[in-house]
């Protein structure tokens, strides 16, 4: 074959630069642009031989082969695949953006749908002179009599074809590597760069050093296989130790039995799983199996909670595995990792287009061989289709945890608390999946137990309500009418059913001790998402209203009895803002039935909820009080302390002990400052030295 000069077919004299410089944000990428091209070929080649078009020699194994060669500066990729012939290379190389996988799945889709192709574009190859002053390709095609052909080219818009002196079908592609991509030559950053980009590949990778030294490795000769290349037969004899008997006689007993070994050229290892655990069928996997797939790709010693296997045909492929991990919430960020696939080539981490935002907590893989990608494989095109998949991802993951809350409630309640930020900050997100998981939202008492929100209402309504409730039911229903229904539709709101949350098991814990002597319940609400998820409950729930525990004094620890104490109330309340000096200060004078309770400091739902919106959005710079944000301190009438405060009147002995209420108040509310929590210390020794006395 006459050697031939001729001239890329591009359409514009400045596309060469721009594909080298700007097709792709990672040079590194090139490697798995090349290995997929490898695969392309092969799959290819596998298909043709299912139709009976083409037949493999015996023995032959398909692979993809990488060979570094740091000493010329090369790098080699080598594949088993179908080849090119010289109007094909002219065809699929020298045409930019010609796709030859396009082209084949056009002709061949009605044939087989075994594999998929992987390219789509016919940039891919290209990539190469990002790294390379010159690439060369020696290839030779599968078909009868072809002939092989050798390409080169020196990164400008000019190559050289002719024939080549490959023997066997498929291509090399060698690339010498320019001064500033040396690095890619170095065999443990190729290693690096091929199981980041080509770890799930369909088809084995080896990676090789050229010239370096031959290593070996021993095995039994039971386990030799007949690609093995043997080096030397190795026997070993039986190994003997002298040993004494329960007689207490020596004899000699054999500890080692004799083995026949053999040294052989060391096996390469294959960079590729082939068959990934997402492309199997859930009911082929094993847990140990998810667990060491997890520890592998994410390198997490942790083992994660559960996992979610996606397996779906129709209406479009999607396949993978989505983990719950278990997360530190105080020390680890709850950032996650979802690998997107394409055909098992790994695309890039967490493109959000494709996983609903509050997934992006979990780890995982997704591979979606229909996803819409751009040219360099690297990002998704708009499409429709991508909001399809997304949504079907988030459905999967809210039929998973709604069925395991119904059929296995002891795991889910032990997964509860790792996974909840998760769960909650989807409901906040996504609508959909709020509306299937609203009614398996478990909250957590303060005596460990979970319950459903309905549960809650049901703890937390009052039997008198109930029964009322019912009464006015059965009356209504006597004289129910038309002028009734006009009736019931000009009412008020329904009554709301009040449950009581905990933000601080330790701050709050005065609380919480007299929510438990009254039998009466709260439910711990402590992560950051649990602020603006109360909310979003609240407006989907129009019967319920979530009150910190310490909003109010509930009605249940203080005495039925109870009189009113305006007096009590005016003198402490003057007393109190005079020896405190804070004139804006609201003081309540309340029966407790706790009679060891002295004093507690209260802030209205509204109003602090309203502060922490200020302090989300930095509104630091805005008065509190506006809002009503002032707190409140609630004083027991029952409490000897307070009866010797109002008995005694303005005395040094009662300024102590107001400062001391207020202060004791103010810890199981909130943090002192650093100026109030010296003064606490100081006034605290004081009064211990006051008894000492």
């Amino acid at each position: 074959m006459a050697n031939k000069r001729g001239t890329l077919s591009i359409n514009s004299d400045n596309i060469f630069p721009i594909i080298k410089k700007w097709l792709y944000s990672d040079h590194d990428i090139f490697f798995r642009e090349m290995i997929s091209n490898g695969c392309d070929a092969i799959t290819k080649l596998k298909k043709l031989e299912v139709m009976g078009e083409y037949t493999f020699p015996e023995g032959h194994k398909n692979k993809i082969e990488v060979i570094v060669n740091p000493e010329e500066k090369t790098l080699k990729f080598i594949d088993t695949g179908l080849g090119m012939t010289a109007d094909e290379v002219e065809e699929y190389i020298t045409q930019i953006a010609f796709s030859g996988a396009t082209e084949f799945l056009e002709k061949y889709k009605d044939k087989t749908n075994e594999d998929q192709i992987i390219g789509h574009f016919g940039l891919g190859f290209y990539s190469a002179f990002m790294v390379a002053d010159e690439v060369h390709i020696d290839t030779l095609s599968y078909k009868e009599d072809a002939v092989p052909v050798h390409w080169e080219c020196d990164g400008g818009t000019e190559y050289e074809i002719g024939e080549g002196n490959r023997t066997k079908v498929g291509t090399e592609i060698t690339l010498f590597l320019n001064e500033d991509a040396l690095e890619f030559a170095n065999e443990y950053r190729a290693r690096e760069i091929i199981e980041k980009y080509c770890s799930f590949m369909p088809v084995e990778i080896f990676l090789s050093k050229a010239n370096a030294e031959q290593e070996y490795e021993t095995i039994d000769e039971a386990d030799l296989r007949d690609d093995d290349v043997v080096v030397e037969h190795i026997h070993e004899e039986a190994k003997t130790e002298e040993k004494e008997n329960e007689n207490g006689e020596k004899q000699i007993v054999e500890i080692s039995p004799a083995r026949d070994k053999v040294k052989i050229n060391k096996r390469p290892v294959s960079l590729s799983d082939t068959h990934p655990l997402w492309t199997k069928h859930p009911n082929e996997c094993t847990d140990e199996e998810y667990k060491d797939f997890y520890r592998k790709v994410f390198m997490d010693y942790k083992e994660p909670l559960f996992w979610i296997h996606l397996n779906m045909d129709y209406p479009f492929n999607l396949k993978g595995i989505l983990y719950f991990p278990k997360i530190n919430m105080e020390y680890e960020s709850i950032e996650g990792t979802i690998k997107l696939y394409n055909n098992q080539v790994f695309i890039a981490d967490n493109i959000k287009e494709v996983i609903p935002e509050f997934l992006m907590l979990l780890k995982g893989v997704i591979d979606c061989p229909d996803l819409p990608l751009n040219v360099s494989r690297s990002a998704l095109q708009n499409d429709g289709f991508v909001k399809k998949i997304s949504d079907y991802i988030s459905k999967k993951v809210a039929d998973k945890l709604s069925g395991m809350c119904k059929t296995d409630r002891e795991n889910y309640e032990k997964y509860w608390d790792d996974i909840s930020p998760f769960i909650k900050f989807g409901c906040l997100k996504d609508t959909k999946f709020s509306e299937r998981m609203m009614d398996y939202i478990l909250y957590k008492n303060i005596d460990g137990k979970y319950l459903t929100l309905e549960d809650c209402i049901k703890e937390n309504e009052k039997p008198e309500d109930a029964k009322e409730a019912e009464e006015t039911t059965v009356e209504e229903t006597k004289e129910e009418g038309a002028e009734g229904d006009k009736k019931d539709e000009e009412e008020k709101e329904p009554e709301k059913t009040n449950v009581y949350y905990v933000t601080d098991e330790v701050q709050q814990s005065q609380y919480i001790n007299m929510f438990r002597e009254q039998g009466q319940d709260a439910v711990i609400m402590k992560h950051n998402i649990d602020s603006p998820f109360i909310s979003h409950v609240e407006q989907l729930k129009e019967n319920v209203r979530f009150l910190r525990i310490d909003a109010d004094i509930n009605e249940s620890v203080k005495e039925e009895d109870a009189a009113a104490l305006e007096e009590e109330t005016k003198t402490l309340s003057e007393l109190f803002k005079k020896v405190l000096n804070k004139e804006n200060l609201t003081v309540k004078v309340e029966k407790l039935k706790n009679e060891n309770v002295s004093s507690m400091m209260t802030v209205s739902e509204e109003s602090r909820r309203m502060q922490e919106m200020m302090k989300m959005y930095n509104m630091y710079g805005m008065d509190p009080s506006m809002f009503g944000g002032q707190e409140t301190l609630i004083l027991n009438a029952n409490n000897k302390l307070v009866q010797y405060v109002l008995e005694n009147g303005d005395t040094d002995n009662t300024k102590v002990i107001c400062e001391q209420l207020y202060d004791l108040a103010v810890l199981s509310h909130r943090q002192l400052t650093p100026e109030e929590m010296t003064k606490f210390v100081a006034r605290s020794n004081e009064i211990m030295m006051m008894l000492a006395k």
